[in-house]
Parts: C-alpha cells; structure tokens; sequence
C-alpha cells in the first residue's frame, strides 16, 4: 500500500454501516453491515474491493457519496475525500459533491441509461447541472473522452439513443459520463461483470487508460481477482462486511495472507477428468436452423453436435452468437425451420405444445435468474416438491421423504423446507431449482449460464455439486456459459459458437488445445489471468499481430 503525507483523494477510518431489518410477525432489529473499515485511495490510484456478495463491496463504495441506498446508514466513522469530512455537508453540500466531485459507473448500464435521451445529453448532464462547464466545453470533453475510450466514431457516437449501441459500447459511455465533470474519485461498481470476456478485456483497457490519462482515484468493485489485479494498485479482501487482507496486488495474489484470500486466488482449481462418449447419444441435433418469427435472418444456422448420457456438453461463445437460442429450440420454444432432434433414439417434436409428458419431464432447464425462477411466495418445500406431484403423482409422506433426500443431494438439509426464496442467499437459490430439476428424474439438465451471476467462491462449490450428481444421477448437462474457466472445469465435450453457428466442436481436450481458428484463440485469449501484467501484455500481442496483418 502507497503511504503519503498529502491528504489522500479519498480516506475513510473506522467505517461502520447499520440497516434496519423487519422480519414478518418479529420486532425491526438492527443489522451492522460493514464494521470498522479502513482504507485510503491515493490520487491517481485504484483500489480495488472485492468479495463474495455481501461482503459490504458496493455498500461501500457508495458511502464514498455518503450516500446508503434502500434504508442504510452510515453510523460511524469517518469519511474524508480531499482531506474534507463529507459526513458534515448536509443535504445540500452532498448533492452538489455527487456526480462532480465523486461520480458512480454502475454495473447494467442498460438500467442507468434513460432510453429516450440521446447519450450526449445524459454525458454531459452532471457536468451542466453543477455549472462546471458550458454545454460547448462539456460535449467537447465528451468526443475527447469517447475517443480516449476507444469507442467509434467519437464525434458522432453522442448522437445515438442506449439502444443504438453495443453492451461493451455503454458501458463505456457510462464512463465517459463519470469521468466528463472532472471528479476526484469515481467509484466503478462490477463495471465488466455482464460482459462476454471478449468485450470485457476492451472495456477494462478502456477504463484503464481513462484513469491514467486523466489521473482521477477510483474505487474498483468486483467479485473477480483476477479482473481486479489487471486495474488495480491495492486491493481489499472483505467478508461480512469486515475487512480480511489489505495489500498491494502483487502482493495479494502472489502471497494472501488469510485462508479466505487464498481460497479466492486457488478458485476453479476443479480437475474434471473428460470422458469418452457412448455408443448412444441421448441428445442429437442434426442440422438445426431457426429464425425468429418477423426476423428475416436465421440465428442458428445448420447446427449439429450430439451429447451422450451422464457426459457434459459445454455450448460457449459471446452474447448474440446463438447459445440460449439453442436451447430454445431444444426445449421446443423456438421450433427450427430444418433439421431435426432425436432425443434416446426417438425424433423430439419440434414444438413444445406437440410434446407428451414424458418429453417434458426427461429435459428439464436451470436458468441464469435463479431470483426470478421460482415463486417468492412458495416455501422451498413446494418448490422442490411440485414436479413429484406432476410427474410422479407423489403426495404425503411418500412426496415429503422425497423432498428431503433431494435437499441432502443438494447439501442444504431439512432446515431449509419451510424457508422462501427471499431467506435464501444466491448459491442457495441456485442449488434449490438444481433440486427441483433433478426432482423430475431428467435424462437431460439444460444449465444456461447457472454459474454467471454467482461470486467465484459460491459458483465454485455449484460446479462441484453438479459433477457429483452427475456421477450419482448419470444425467447429461447441456452447460451454456462465456466462461472458459467453467468449461474447463465441467465439460467433456465443447461446441463453440458464433454468429448462430458453431465454428469448432469436439472432446474437450482437442477444442481448447492448439491449432486454433481465429474466433476460438479470441475467445482463450481473453480469459484474464491471476497476474499482474497480464491485460498489457495481451493488448501488446494483439497489436503486434493486428501490424502484422
């Protein structure tokens, strides 16, 4: 950690973050959410926080603002950006340090943009409204910035609406729109998080070279290490809102300190062995292409991979190349225009509504979402327990038996039976409709990117329970995901797709080891690593072979 005499662009001591809970049919109880938390952010420097959901990460970084959404407070400590105590402004003090002095890069930028403004406008808002520039000077700094981000057409690009723009492309705009006041500090909440890896390594050396260039201090929220220790000088371990390391990031990734920082550095350590595949593939697709109803143009075009019982097929590729839209046409959703699916030897009727019930209890689906998977007003009892009575008639004892060994199968237990969603944290959401799935006794799990919004840590120990009940049930995974670490943790065979087809496809071992076509290098080469350096020496490779070209 750096040390100066100067006052730094933001310190904090003694931080200490409480929120009122109110539990139904109990008295409001008092929650502590973040507890004696130090840090100190030089100017010019990042640092980064990172954490398992709930850690206290965003709660944090907010308080930055001395601000608490939804009922939080800030009940102690100290909170000085400039060497200034925000925590004595007042109402009107903080309203104008917010979004001139200290500015926010939220995680969907998709949510934070209004759909009818033009993004020049919503750049250049905070810097009008607190009188720092006239509208010439502001939208002058924006084409500058829209330019120091990389995005196209930085003269122009300000006139287009949200929707007019890539993922990757907002979210740098939203960038630009913090970075275009001139702040002190700005605080980058999971800025890359919703991003595909290919899109994140252009964001994350966007906003790099954003901070270097402009010398603004900045918090770095995240849950990734190694994203963090690409941008950031320091970093901060939290868990339950208490701090657990503090260290520069060589240090913190090289030499943790703590057992819990070690687990963060050593996750995705899972060794799955791949496995041949059977004489008999319980899932073919043969030729496959579809399109959407009123689209003239075909998102799948000619697919054709096949899956054996008890094995995993992992479909991986960026959004927009076809991989959910797979398994739409899978699950009968989106019924293909030619081709065919042969699901246990027998043809799979294209459409949904043509199939029996037992087409639809052997192809069950865990989605992405588990939030908004299930019901919030049903216990996890009748949530596991609902495809017991539809598929197999099960009621009473026999149904109630039932319920708890999948409880056990899923590590969870009986205490959790009469619980609601809402009691529940994200891994266990997940493990719940892993259970209400496997409640059915599939012959196929279709898992759309079930690992995606989870913290490493939890998304680590749902890979391992799904190889276990994998190796228990014999089921198949049709496993959606960007992400190549949980490829190689959990596949056995891979398709890679892009722009609605697949481009490479075979046994594990063949598709992630050299040659490689062009896409599928990309698509590795964009994983970032746990090492300092890495984003710059992968910049630095691409643009000697892009010279080359």
């Amino acid at each position: 950690m750096s040390e100066s005499t100067d006052p730094a662009a933001l310190e904090i001591t003694g931080l200490r973050i409480e929120a009122t809970a109110f539990p139904p049919g109990e008295k409001p109880r008092n929650i502590v959410l973040v507890q004696d938390v130090d840090l100190r952010v030089e100017k010019g420097k990042v640092l980064g926080l990172i954490g398992e959901s709930g850690a206290g990460k965003s709660t944090i970084g907010l308080s930055a603002m001395a601000y608490g959404r939804g009922g939080v407070r800030i009940s102690g400590g100290q909170i000085l950006l400039n060497g200034r105590d925000i925590g004595t402004l007042g109402a009107v003090g903080l309203r104008g340090l917010r979004g001139a002095e200290v500015t926010y890069v939220a995680q969907s930028a998709a949510a934070a943009f209004n759909p009818a403004l033009r993004l020049m406008d919503q750049v250049i808002e905070a810097s009008l409204r607190h009188r720092l520039m006239t509208r010439t000077e502001a939208e002058a700094r924006a084409v500058t910035l829209f330019g120091k981000l990389g995005l196209p057409n930085p003269e122009t690009i300000g006139r287009r609406y949200p929707h007019q723009v890539s993922g990757g492309q907002l979210q740098r705009v939203m960038t630009a729109m913090a970075l275009c006041p001139k702040p002190d500090l700005v605080v980058f909440d999971e800025p890359t998080t919703a991003l595909d890896v290919t899109t994140q390594i252009d964001v994350l050396a966007a906003i790099k070279d954003a901070i270097r260039d402009t010398g603004v201090a900045a918090l770095y929220i995240t849950h990734d290490l190694a994203v963090v220790a690409q941008v950031s000088d320091d970093i901060m371990v939290l868990r339950g809102g208490k701090m657990v390391e503090y260290g520069t990031t060589q240090q913190i990734i090289t030499a943790p300190k703590q057992d819990y920082t070690r687990a963060l550095v050593s996750v995705r350590s899972i060794e799955h062995a791949e496995k041949p595949p059977a004489d008999q593939p319980v899932l073919r697709v043969e030729g496959i292409t579809a399109r959407y109803p009123g689209v003239p143009l075909d998102v799948l075009k000619n697919i054709t991979v096949s899956l054996s019982g008890g094995q995993t097929l992992a479909i991986v590729g960026e959004s927009g190349s076809g991989k959910s839209t797979l398994a739409r046409a899978i699950t009968g959703l989106l019924p293909p225009l030619k081709g065919r699916m042969v699901f246990k030897d027998r043809a799979l009727p294209a459409r949904l509504a043509d199939r029996d019930q037992e087409d639809l209890r052997e192809i069950q689906m865990i989605y992405q979402m588990a939030d908004v998977a299930m019901n919030p007003r049903q216990t996890v009892g009748t949530i596991v327990g609902r495809p017991l009575s539809l598929y197999f008639g099960m009621e009473g004892a026999q149904k109630q038996a039932r319920i708890l060994e999948l409880l056990d199968a899923i590590e969870m237990g009986a205490g959790f039976i009469d619980r609601y969603p809402a009691e529940l944290s994200g891994g266990q959401k997940q493990r719940v409709c892993i259970a209400r799935a496997l409640a059915a006794k599939p012959s196929l799990i279709i898992c759309d990117e079930v690992t995606s919004a989870l913290d490493p840590l939890v998304a680590d120990g749902i890979l391992r329970l799904l190889l276990d009940l994998q190796a228990l049930e014999g089921v198949a995974y049709l496993f959606i995901t960007h992400d190549i670490a949980t490829v190689r943790a959990i596949a056995d065979s891979i398709a890679v797709m892009h722009r609605g087809q697949v481009v490479r496809y075979g046994p594990k071992s063949q598709v992630l080891n050299p040659p490689f076509d062009d896409y599928t290098d990309l698509l590795l080469s964009s994983v970032p690593e746990m090492q300092t350096g890495w984003l710059e020496s992968v910049r630095s490779a691409r643009r000697i072979e892009s010279a080359g070209n």
